[in-house]
């Protein structure tokens, strides 16, 4: 299973103040993040806000893919209330890692928080950097096969209902599916049907 590998110290804070920049003032209580390469190599930590800000560092996020016997995905819609892309059909659990967090600590945790679910076997599915004009993030990806009880949360999911593979095909280019479900699902669909 792909991991983080942290100092063992706390990481610098980003971005680095200098005499031109005195640096950015975190709100408090805002959620830290670690930057990372793309091998998991933690170097920095940062405000969920900054990271989010055009500045791109690089963070690690994870992804879970449910799939049920009858090849079809368990797609989330996201909350109205969400800052990015509200109201688009998105993978079933997407969320990011906390400074200090493990890779599993935080799929798990999310999981949760989004879906209710706390029993699952998740299967390491790989890891890419997705890039927008906002961010970049390490996009570590993960599957679990079955048909589990899912309880929604409110504050995150507007919704959530299983698709065939057709469906989510049809629905492709028609601003329906966030654009990183859209990419994603081809780097690892042949990875799900084999799965089964």
């Amino acid at each position: 299973m792909f991991g983080l590998v942290y100092p063992p110290d706390p990481a610098p804070l980003y971005p680095r103040p200098s005499v031109h920049h005195p640096g950015v003032p975190r709100v408090s209580g805002e959620e830290m993040l670690p930057l990372v390469d793309e091998s998991g190599v933690v170097y920095g930590r940062a405000a969920r806000s900054w990271c989010h800000s055009g500045a791109k560092p690089l963070h690690p996020v994870v992804h879970l893919h449910l799939m049920d016997r009858m090849q079809r995905l368990y797609l989330q819609k996201r909350s109205m209330e969400k800052d990015l892309l509200p109201g688009y059909w998105d993978t079933a659990v997407g969320g990011h890692v906390g400074y200090g967090e493990s890779v599993e600590e935080a799929l798990y945790r999310e999981t949760a928080e989004e879906l209710g679910l706390v029993a699952f076997h998740p299967i390491p599915l790989g890891t890419y950097v997705y890039e927008t004009a906002r961010d970049r993030e390490l996009v570590i990806l993960f599957a679990s096969i079955g048909h589990p009880e899912l309880h929604p949360s409110q504050l995150e999911v507007s919704e959530g209902r299983w698709w065939t593979l057709e469906e989510i095909d049809t629905a492709i280019g028609k601003h329906i599916i966030t654009p990183n479900f859209e990419q994603e699902l081809p780097r690892i669909r042949e990875q799900l049907l084999a799965l089964l």
